[in-house]
């Protein structure tokens, strides 16, 4: 049988698998599994057992469940009050006003959850109401919230980071690093448009409130300390290269379970559900990657990926024709798949066609969690758009619709990105110096 018939006959099982509403774990056992059985001569019980023990036993996984954990342990605290009135008193005379406590509050909360549902949920429980209440427009409200909600997927500890460097085999440290530049990249994006709508909107915010004193700012500001030192501790002992991911990683935990006791959230339930839902979150993650590692291996026994790769590399595309592709490749897959399912489904297929167009892997890895950020917010599989929609009861396609913005200025940071690959890969570079 041809590779193209084969490799059709598996991409049509795992859309039906999918379709049917398996879950992707399972999906992509099940379809490695009968590509081994039924198109290579492969015995299935050895290869499934020694794939599935090495795709999660390998040491660099080992950061993944102390940062679930930590943010886990962050979601459950009064995070989202203090993170509010600590940001509110300085961005009141800024146009936009307290729309940017949801960019810069994610941006904050992102630097020690890795998540972008936990950042979206984290700060929407407090400023959906407030700023309600307070009579910015819902369309706003949800758009900010949706889109830099994302950051937690690419300002570090990342998760999909630590997905992204075990398939492609990229330092996990120096991803963290090259997640830095690229985040407070979209961070300011964000913030010039909200600046630029409202200067062209005046007369649709609320007026601004009476300016806080310095005193009082700083009174407030006081409560983003623990936030910002447990920032610097985990973030800061990776670029300083005293601690791996993983010890910074055990630092984040013991720094955010701080946090919850010195502001009384850490009760005995909020203990047990924050190492439950680490748990569910690792045990998905773990199942997918085991899953996807199989996949691997049964395309790598049919040769398919070496086959897409050399007629890849035939056709000659410039890097930039390539990155388009994949631009638009990614955004139609973010509307039925989660970010982590879309980076282990496509690596083994992907990476060796980047490596052929001598495209940085470590840069190509912020390419990626960038284009998973979008599809975050892209109907009908938004993970974003699922939270908000949780928090306030409106409708997800209309939170899409306030999201499409965002999405815009997402593709110009990829555009940004693409032009000045710099911006990722400069920090990390410094590190080797």
């Amino acid at each position: 049988m041809s590779l193209e018939l084969t490799g059709l006959i598996l991409l049509g099982l795992l859309l039906l698998f999918l379709a049917g509403g398996l879950w992707v774990g399972l999906a992509l056992t099940a379809v490695a599994s009968l590509g081994i059985v039924f198109f290579t001569s492969a015995p299935l019980g050895p290869v499934m057992s020694q794939t599935y023990w090495s795709a999660v036993s390998g040491w660099s996984l080992a950061p993944l469940p102390l940062f679930i954990w930590m943010g886990e342990i962050l979601f459950r605290t009064s995070l989202s009050e203090q993170i509010f009135s600590g940001l509110a008193p300085w961005l009141e005379r800024v146009p936009g006003r307290l729309l940017h406590v949801n960019v810069v509050g994610s941006a904050l909360f992102a630097g020690v959850s890795g998540s972008s549902a936990a950042t979206a949920a984290t700060l929407g429980r407090m400023s959906i109401p407030e700023l309600r209440r307070r009579g910015y427009p819902d369309r706003l409200i949800f758009g900010s919230l949706a889109g830099s909600g994302t950051l937690g997927l690419l300002i570090p500890p990342s998760i999909m980071m630590i997905i992204y460097g075990v398939s492609a085999q990229v330092s996990i440290a120096r991803l963290f690093i090259a997640g830095l530049l690229p985040g407070l990249m979209l961070v300011a994006l964000f913030m010039g448009y909200l600046i630029v709508w409202a200067l062209l909107h005046p007369h649709s915010l609320p007026q601004a409130a009476q300016r806080t004193a310095l005193g009082e700012r700083l009174r407030a500001s006081a409560r983003l300390l623990p936030l910002l030192a447990l920032i610097v501790g985990v973030i800061g002992s990776i670029y300083a290269g005293i601690a791996t991911p993983t010890e910074s990683a055990a630092l984040g935990v013991v720094g955010a379970m701080l946090i919850a006791i010195l502001s009384k959230s850490l009760s005995w339930k909020n203990f047990l559900d924050s190492l439950a839902g680490a748990a569910r979150t690792t045990a998905m993650i773990g199942f997918i990657l085991a899953g996807s590692t199989l996949l691997t291996k049964t395309m790598a026994y049919t040769g398919i990926p070496s086959a897409i790769a050399a007629a890849i590399s035939a056709l000659h595309l410039p890097p930039y024709a390539l990155l388009a592709v994949l631009l638009v490749f990614f955004i139609l897959m973010g509307m039925f798949l989660d970010g982590i399912s879309m980076i282990v489904l496509t690596a083994a297929i992907l990476l060796p066609m980047v490596e052929a167009a001598h495209i940085d892997l470590l840069w190509f890895g912020v390419f990626v969690v960038i284009v998973v950020e979008m599809a975050q917010i892209t109907p009908p599989v938004g993970f974003n758009l699922f939270v908000l929609q949780g928090l306030s009861g409106r409708d997800g396609l209309k939170i899409a619709r306030d999201a499409l913005a965002f999405f815009v200025v997402m593709i110009v940071a990829v555009g940004l990105l693409v032009a000045f690959p710099q911006i990722a890969t400069w920090l990390p570079a410094q590190m080797t110096h």
